[in-house]
């Protein structure tokens, strides 16, 4: 079985901020399979799901962003692998306020980038080594994105602005795209997939 997590915070006060863009996208990959994420286990919401052929458990940790990693690690140690079986795939959603909104990136493994939720989770693990669908958060304009970026805190709980919410839903169809292809193709292949379209999409 496969862990797919998105990160975020827990209660309607933040359900439409970027920081739990990871959350919104793990129920648009549950909008998809049919059900819904509401399983108390390992202190996370879950469900158990067919994706792209394989087995997986959608999860959003409870724990609140900063101890993200507390409830990933209590999931993996839960579902685990037998003998027979392969340990569990673990794939990560998160916001990065590094790229427009919009915008997504598939990863292999990676540094924290000052993402509290990021570092909880590597942490937890003493691993980087998982992988990760980074999605956008960062404001159009420039000066708008570095003001994001450098007021990240304040930034990552405010919530979405009405125009913003097209661009969220494209982000969300993506990621969860992102995800399937991971999961039937493999990482290099939505790597290759995803970015370079976002490369191109953000350079036009």
């Amino acid at each position: 079985m496969d862990v797919i997590v998105g990160l975020g915070n827990p209660g309607i006060e933040y359900q439409f901020t970027p920081h739990n863009a990871g959350f919104l996208a793990v129920d648009r990959i549950a909008e998809r399979c049919g059900v819904t994420v509401t399983n108390r286990r390992s202190r996370a919401l879950t469900a158990t799901a067919t994706l792209a052929g394989r087995q997986v458990l959608l999860a959003k940790p409870e724990t609140y962003m900063n101890l993200s990693g507390v409830a990933v690690r209590a999931l993996l140690e839960e579902v685990g692998g037998t003998e027979n079986e392969a340990a569990p795939r673990l794939i990560v959603l998160y916001d990065d306020v590094d790229f427009p909104l919009g915008v997504i990136r598939v990863k292999e493994r990676g540094s924290s980038a000052g993402h509290n939720g990021v570092k909880s989770v590597s942490g937890s693990l003493g691993t980087d080594e998982w992988v990760r669908v980074r999605i956008g958060i960062a404001p159009e304009g420039e000066q708008a994105a570095e003001t994001a970026r450098r007021r990240r805190a304040d930034f990552v709980l405010a919530p979405f602005r009405k125009a913003e919410l097209a661009l969220l839903d494209e982000a969300l169809e993506k990621a969860a795209d992102a995800v399937e292809t991971i999961l039937r193709d493999g990482t290099a292949a939505a790597m290759n997939r995803f970015n370079r379209r976002d490369e191109e999409t953000a350079s036009s």
